[in-house]
């Protein structure tokens, strides 16, 4: 009787223990995403809007720099919520031309 309850209380632990590291997996899977500079509409210091109007925060400084380098035009050294419409530009669809 003694071993069947510690190999049931074995077993609990043991699923209790996998539950626990499943939100580590998934946050882990969350910050895996790719970044497609091709997909940025305009550039802001704390972020960009993308073409079809979703808000993104930078994946990194690296990746806010090199996009303001290559696309001064489109980027804006102030934070998004400074601007009318948060920063959106309907009349400017830049990359439709």
């Amino acid at each position: 009787m003694n071993l069947m309850r510690n190999t049931q209380a074995a077993l609990v632990a043991a699923l209790l223990a996998a539950g626990a590291l499943m939100p580590l997996a998934t946050a882990h899977a969350a910050v895996s995403v790719q970044f497609d500079a091709g997909s940025v509409a305009y550039g802001y210091s704390d972020g960009y809007w993308d073409r079809v109007h979703h808000w993104h925060r930078w994946p990194s400084t690296a990746a806010r720099n090199n996009w303001r380098t290559h696309n001064h035009a489109h980027y804006y050294a102030h934070n998004h919520t400074h601007d009318h419409a948060a920063g959106w530009r309907d009349n400017d669809h830049w990359w439709g031309h």
